[in-house]
């Protein structure tokens, strides 16, 4: 008996030494929110103050020193998500994940966002501001690099520690303009759609505009199966560590309709949810400089931001920047291709992606006169002789990233801003001002071009006769936009933009859900402040679907219906829109929407292009406008032999199949089919795929409200399973109200961390499901008193 005691007694001491060992190692894995830490390269002491909410304000002599500073904290709480980040655009995933990231890495290696880097940097002014506040931004990341705690990631994946420098910065850049663009996800498969059906399959899309009737307002050959492209890149994205810009809603309401005749300022972007998610909020105090803002992992400079006197933020443009060409090679001969000049030969360049654990694969990549072919960077672009060439103004046009963004962060003035947003070839923005002084503007940021007449850049254009080439580029004064409207406010909500010159420029918006629904709230009102702001930002309701529910049950034959099929009809007749967590009605039409698109699309596109339609923006577009077409090509099932649907068979079948799948699904109570029980979010950090991992490096489930296209945007994608896995939505919510500056409000979906050991790494995801909000402090009295503080010195 004594024997078993000393044995239990033994055990016992030894787990409570590893307990004290995990415990010690883990407290060692935080970062360090106060105490003192030495520097290099500052020459007076800083200090940074962290907030409640682990917010640092840094307090600096010098902007340099403080920029010096941001790049350690920075570091110190999101290094992992900067290594993923830099990695992504130069193709080098593999090198810590192995083969799995292999098909990532021949993609965008063969883009050129690196040779495009490279050539931007080399024309930078080195004595400029904005490159030397860079570079000491970079000493601070790599001084936490060298002497700061190493992140789990790295330990737990192996990543080799290396410098990060410039050129790191601008690949960040680059595959945020990537991942705002949509051709390489639309243009493939509408060009597939034509090709094998003609174009009459085409006109319930709205390819040319036509469906985007809220628009923001200005102030001023044989069938080819190119839908592989479409499928390849929305797989690439979806499968990548880093999430994809998506769309967003802001807007910005100016004195005369607000109750304290100040502007008021709401944004926010809509990116791919992640954890940890994409910002990261400081805030910088020098004695000539302030600044609060939001910055992307590596990056100097924030894309959102505010202080006393302006506040600016970001949604996508969603404009056309990518056409995509296929080229004619020479007979014999697949080192050259036609041009409108005679035979040329490509461009190559030999790209060597390192993967883990196995040999290095070789990549060769061809360039023709429009930009990298395609076959090889994608796998299933196998078709050699039919090489498809990715035109992409990011990286044709001069990049002057750098100095926009450091001129959006230092302006003076709204001309100032103004001359900073005209920098931005690529990507396509809209970027929203508003000042102390009451004044409000909105900018469309883009080298925007024209083709020639009759040229649809929505397919895949002809690449040998120069007729399909751009025509023209426009100056930056024909760029949509709006200074001070006398209807007293901007927005956008990535949708269409009003006609330049009689010009509609073409793009990938999306419908008009959210623009239709902020401007009705905006116009209805002209005693505006930061409470009711709050309130809409987080509004739940459609005003379209409503009206796509009527034209519904208008479709519905009424014979032979169950019970409960009769129910669901009642809620949904009586539906206004919402997609609260206790409403019925979203889980029913969201149910039936999905079998209303399978029916209607799928036998024609299969599945696999199926799936490729519902990633796409065009669906958004189809089902309020599809829905009210009688005549449609696409209602007749083409699998079905001496039988022609009509659109009341197809919805009526997808009615039926909508109600029995909610049975078998939630059971045959129609009450308690709530939004709650299928529509949540789960932040997924790249290790939360192992299932051992999981809680400790993902956020959540979380049973969300709002829906796809309503202003909480909470999209997903659309599947038989009727369980909505929410993939994306507000990045932040930000209302900055000049009338009470130092009480403006954020919230961000976790936390500000990306360390999982840190108590900041999901404290925020409650009040953000909740639609609450925090503080963005500016008071430096109130900042002390609720701030931990530590101190850098120089050494």
């Amino acid at each position: 008996m004594k024997k078993i005691k000393k044995i239990l007694l033994v055990l016992f001491l030894i787990l409570v030494v590893l307990g004290i060992g995990l415990c010690t190692y883990i407290f060692h894995l935080k970062p360090k929110y106060e105490g003192e830490v030495k520097l290099k390269n500052i020459q007076k002491e800083t200090t940074v103050y962290f907030d409640d909410f682990g917010v640092p304000h840094i307090y600096a002599n010098s902007q340099k020193e403080a920029m010096t500073v941001l790049g350690y904290v920075h570091a110190q709480d999101r290094l992992w998500q900067m290594e993923l980040m830099r990695r992504i655009a130069s193709g080098r995933l593999s090198e810590i994940f192995g083969s799995v990231m292999l098909k990532n890495d021949k993609f965008f290696s063969g883009l050129g966002i690196e040779e495009a880097s490279a050539k931007a940097i080399a024309q930078l002014d080195k004595n400029s501001p904005s490159y030397q506040l860079t570079m000491a931004y970079l000493d601070g990341i790599n001084q936490y690099l060298e002497e700061g705690v190493t992140p789990i990631e790295f330990q737990l994946v192996g990543v080799k520690k290396e410098k990060f420098t410039i050129k790191d910065v601008y690949n960040i850049f680059g595959y945020m303009s990537f991942s705002f663009a949509m051709a390489q996800k639309t243009d493939p498969l509408m060009t597939d759609i034509r090709n094998k059906y003609g174009n009459e399959y085409l006109k319930d899309f709205g390819l040319n505009g036509e469906f985007n009737t809220t628009q923001i307002r200005n102030a001023k050959e044989n069938p080819e199966e190119f839908a592989v492209i479409s499928k390849s890149v929305a797989s690439l994205l979806e499968k990548s560590p880093i999430p994809p810009f998506i769309g967003s809603n802001s807007w910005v309401v100016s004195p005369k309709k607000t109750k304290n005749g100040k502007v008021i300022f709401a944004n926010d972007p809509h990116i791919g949810f992640s954890q940890p998610g994409t910002w990261y909020e400081a805030h910088l105090i020098t004695p000539d400089f302030e600044l609060y803002g939001c910055y992307l992992a590596g990056t100097p400079y924030p894309l959102l931001g505010h202080n006393r006197d302006y506040a600016y933020g970001l949604t996508m443009f969603e404009n056309d920047d990518i056409d995509f060409y296929q080229e004619e090679n020479k007979s014999g001969d697949a080192n050259e291709y036609k041009t409108p000049n005679g035979f040329e030969k490509y461009e190559t360049r030999k790209k060597v992606i390192k993967v883990k654990d196995s040999s290095d694969v070789i990549v060769d990549v061809k360039i023709s006169r429009h930009g990298p072919v395609m076959n090889g960077l994608i796998e299933d672009l196998k078709n050699s002789n039919k090489p498809i060439a990715m035109s992409w103004v990011y990286t044709q046009q001069p990049i002057k990233i750098l100095d926009a963004v450091y001129g959006l962060s230092h302006a003076k003035n709204k001309n100032d801003f103004k001359k900073a947003v005209s920098l931005v070839a690529a990507p396509g923005l809209n970027v929203m001002y508003g000042d102390a002084k009451g004044n409000v503007g909105w900018w469309a940021t883009g080298t925007l071009y024209k083709h020639n007449k009759g040229v649809n850049p929505n397919f895949i254009l002809d690449g040998s006769s120069g007729k399909d080439d751009i025509a023209e580029y426009l100056d930056f004064s024909k760029n949509p936009s709006a200074e001070n409207p006398k209807w007293g406010y901007v927005y956008s909500a990535n949708n269409q933009p009003e006609a330049i010159d009689g010009f509609l420029y073409p793009g990938y918006y999306l419908p008009e859900d959210r623009a239709k629904r902020i401007t009705q709230l905006l116009d209805a009102k002209s005693d505006w402040d930061k409470e009711a702001i709050s309130k809409m930002i987080f509004d739940n309701t459609s005003p379209v679907a409503p009206t796509v529910v009527q034209n519904l049950l208008l479709n519905v034959k009424n014979e032979s219906l169950t019970a409960n099929e009769k129910q669901a009809l009642s809620i949904l007749k009586d539906w206004k829109g919402t997609n609260n967590l206790e409403d019925v009605a979203p889980t029913i039409y969201n149910k039936w929407v999905y079998a209303y698109l399978k029916n209607t699309f799928e036998d024609e596109l299969r599945e696999g292009n199926f799936k490729n339609l519902l990633e796409t923006h065009l669906v958004k577009q189809i089902i309020a406008k599809q829905i009210q077409n009688e005549n449609s090509v696409w209602w007749d099932n083409i699998l079905t032999k001496n039988v022609k649907e009509t659109k009341k068979d197809i919805l009526t079948k997808s009615f039926h199949e909508a109600i029995t799948g909610l049975e078998k699904q939630l059971g045959n109570t129609v009450q308690d089919w709530k939004w709650e029980k299928v529509h949540t979010v789960e932040y997924h950090h790249p290790l939360g795929q192992v299932a051992a991992l999981r809680g400790i490096f993902n956020a959540g489930p979380f049973a969300v409200s709002g829906s796809t296209e309503v202003i909480n945007n909470q999209f997903f994608d659309f599947t038989d399973k009727g369980v909505y896995n929410v993939k994306g939505g507000p990045s932040t919510r930000r209302i900055i109200d000049f009338s009470d500056i130092e009480n403006s409000w954020s919230i961000l979906p976790t936390g500000q961390s990306g360390n999982p050991f840190s108590k900041h790494y999901k404290d925020q995801a409650e009040l953000y499901n909740a639609g609450k909000f925090r503080k963005m402090k500016l008071n430096k009295e109130e900042i002390v008193k609720t701030s931990t503080k530590l101190v850098f010195k120089p050494r």
